[in-house]
């Protein structure tokens, strides 16, 4: 018997008479007996490479076959945009089996919502902030709309765990289970990582039932077209990227909201058809933007990281990369989305507008040649997650008994290697701050925790996701978008300009209460801000750039522009790249080239700041300091460092909160440890400080 025919007779129908499938892909065929078993699966495969089907039609086939009855399926993705474009499939599928498919997240309306609590459909596709909100509402029973669940559909699974929404997941997931009293089946939905058994691991969160991997054919496969230029600028990438492929349809990744929106401007001078999208986009803007590019077939889409993920925007001829994505784990993600229709192969350029993403992108064509993937790790230390589950819970139970915490949530802090005496640390800081107060060992919202937590029925305290204080910016009624208010600083002569949804717009009132940019159209040329901060690079990517830097070898996949910049930078950095590490004096100071990553350099200038003065900045490649540090001075402070045990206290900082949200929620040494977990590397920067230093003076 083949696996196909294990499948409920129905499904196996549908596949064939309604569907037009003639068979299934041969992972596809693999999951069909693990999901039927109910065993935990990860599934790696490339963009539409067939994921949801291989899990969502042996999940219907456990749904006709058990009857199942209510809620029983929650497919979870990161992004709402995901969700709604998945949201036609799985409902044809399910209505051909008769079941139902609902939506939730924070853009459904109230009634809808009502609907679902009245009448749970068989399959729920939403958010884990969305499932926050129904275990800790008084307007939902989330016992009866819960209460059913037997299987969870995490996709685009590296994404959750790779930051501390994963840790927050995890934590939303061991809630239900408890709920309904039994351990749910987990199936995880991934693009290719290096690593692809521990992040199984990592998502049965020490569940007991079995698991397996499942690959496809085509994961990790290094089969493409590949190539790099040198630009030099954001003007001259639109002028390469109006004159190339024109008849095609072209997406152009660019890792910033304020570039995606100069590079729209740049090739809308140009007259060239031009969309973009980023997440500061209205819901609107965005759905328009993506509906158009769909129909559209002589087009450039300006994306960022947004369209990353498996949203369908049609087939695409052409992946462009403005300078070069953080990962290996990305470049592939982006590069799927090329080469799907027969007879054709994937593609990819890289348009390096400076010297760092020249590297960057070499750096990163040499390891996916080599078959290099990232391994997905979550964030250490999740202490402020497990307080946020703590005072969540308070919300959930109304009177959570103080000692039930580890009933709901204990088995999520074991995996994350967290001690029963942290969480006890955690709730008497809570207690004595006033966050939280205790009547004969059941726990209550304090005074303070209302007052700072409870605005808008404590919907900040339901996800783990930093908001930003931007401004909604309106045209008449309709709402474009969002920006940082440093927009509103830049130009303090005459008025402001911005810069959304590749148009430019005159703000023409500011409601600094509401927090609302009216504006109307303008034919100057705009600019809006919104934070950000330095990418770390992996030890990985950064000594690969190193022997890019240090070989004579000229990649075919490179252009002629592109060899004369990487010649030019080997000669002016080739004392840089020779053995160990190499301090280089240069004009306004020196620079301290490591290529040992962000995480490393930072620790190390924690580590030298006793014996240094301040001007210190640390980069993935490099450690800058300013003309006030003589490189005597550095020599002492790395001998001094080799020779001694240095006390290792690297500051937190001053508002934390801005780069660890719930820091407030935790007592200071617990703060501590999650910084440096997360921003530093000892390990790493006495590797460093062990190697050959060479001082070269000019």
């Amino acid at each position: 018997m083949s696996t196909f025919e294990l499948l409920h007779p129905g499904i196996q129908h549908h596949i064939v008479n309604s569907l037009g499938w003639r068979e299934l892909r041969p992972f596809q065929e693999e999951v069909i007996p693990a999901v039927l078993r109910g065993e935990h699966v990860l599934v790696i495969a490339p963009t539409a490479g067939g994921k949801t089907e291989a899990a969502i039609l042996p999940v219907l086939s456990r749904m006709l076959t058990e009857d199942w009855r209510g809620l029983s399926t929650l497919y979870i993705c990161p992004i709402k945009a995901l969700l709604n474009n998945l949201q036609p499939r799985l409902t044809r599928y399910a209505s051909l089996v008769g079941r139902t498919c609902g939506l939730w997240h924070g853009d459904i309306g109230p009634s809808v919502r009502a609907r679902i609590n009245r009448d749970p459909p068989d399959i729920l596709l939403t958010t884990p902030e969305s499932l926050e909100v129904m275990l800790v509402s008084q307007k939902a029973d989330c016992m009866g709309l819960l209460g059913q669940v037997r299987v969870v559909i995490v996709d685009e699974l590296h994404a959750f765990a790779g930051d501390d929404r994963g840790w927050h997941l995890l934590a939303v997931l061991q809630r239900i289970s408890r709920l309904t009293g039994r351990e749910l089946q987990r199936l995880g939905l991934s693009a290719t990582v290096g690593n692809p058994n521990q992040l199984l691991k990592w998502l049965i969160c020490c569940g007991e039932r079995a698991s397996c991997v499942v690959r496809s054919e085509m994961a990790g496969s290094n089969r493409a077209r590949v190539q790099l230029d040198y630009v030099g600028s954001i003007a001259n990438a639109a002028v390469v990227i109006s004159r190339m492929h024109r008849g095609e349809k072209r997406l152009v990744f660019v890792d910033s909201r304020a570039r995606a929106e100069e590079l729209a401007a740049e090739l809308r001078k140009l007259d060239v058809a031009t969309f973009v999208t980023h997440s500061s986009l209205s819901r609107e803007q965005r759905a328009q933007t993506e509906q158009a590019f769909t129909l559209e077939t002589n087009c450039v889409i300006v994306a960022t990281s947004v369209l990353e993920l498996g949203v369908d925007v049609g087939d695409l001829d052409r992946i462009i990369q403005i300078d070069a994505p953080a990962t290996i784990a990305s470049f592939l993600q982006r590069m799927g989305r090329t080469g799907r229709r027969p007879g054709t192969d994937s593609n990819y350029l890289f348009l390096a507008t400076n010297d760092y993403a020249l590297l960057q992108a070499a750096g990163i064509i040499d390891l996916w040649m080599s078959g290099y993937v990232e391994d997905v790790v979550a964030p250490p230390a999740p202490y402020h997650v497990l307080a946020q589950q703590l005072f969540a819970l308070v919300l959930q139970e109304q009177d959570l008994i103080r000692e039930d915490w580890h009933k709901w949530i204990g088995t999520v802090a074991r995996c994350a290697g967290i001690e029963k005496d942290c969480v006890d640390a955690i709730i008497e800081f809570a207690l004595n701050s006033r966050l939280l107060y205790e009547d004969n060992g059941v726990l209550h919202m304090g005074p303070v925790a209302d007052h700072r937590l409870g605005r808008r029925n404590f919907i900040e305290l339901l996800s783990v996701i930093s908001s930003q204080p931007l401004f909604q910016v309106r045209h008449g009624r309709c709402e474009l978008g969002f920006v940082h208010p440093l927009s509103f600083t830049a130009n303090r002569q005459g008025p402001t300009i911005l810069a959304l949804g590749g148009c430019s717009w005159r703000v023409i009132n500011l409601d600094w209460d509401r927090k609302i940019a009216h504006v109307e159209p303008s034919g100057e040329r705009g600019r809006s801000r919104w934070s950000g901060s330095s990418v770390p690079l992996s030890p990985s990517l950064c000594t690969a750039i190193r022997n890019v830097l240090g070989s004579v070898h000229e990649d075919p996949r490179w252009s002629r522009r592109a060899c004369g910049r990487m010649g030019e930078l080997r000669q002016e950095l080739a004392e840089a790249v020779s053995e160990g590490t190499a301090i280089l004096q240069r004009e306004g100071g020196c620079e301290w080239w490591t290529f040992a990553g962000l995480r490393t350099n930072q620790t190390i200038v924690s580590l030298l700041e006793p014996f240094i003065c301040d001007g210190v900045r640390a980069d993935n490649l490099w450690i800058k300091f300013s003309t006030g540090n003589q490189l005597h001075d550095l020599r002492k402070a790395i001998q001094s460092l080799r020779d001694t045990d240095v006390p290792f206290n690297p500051c937190v900082p001053e508002r934390a909160c801005d780069f660890l949200k719930f820091a407030d929620l935790l007592p200071p040494e617990l703060l501590r440890a999650v910084i440096t977990a997360r921003m530093m590397d000892l390990a790493g920067a006495h590797q460093v400080l062990g190697a050959t230093v060479r001082i070269i003076e000019s």
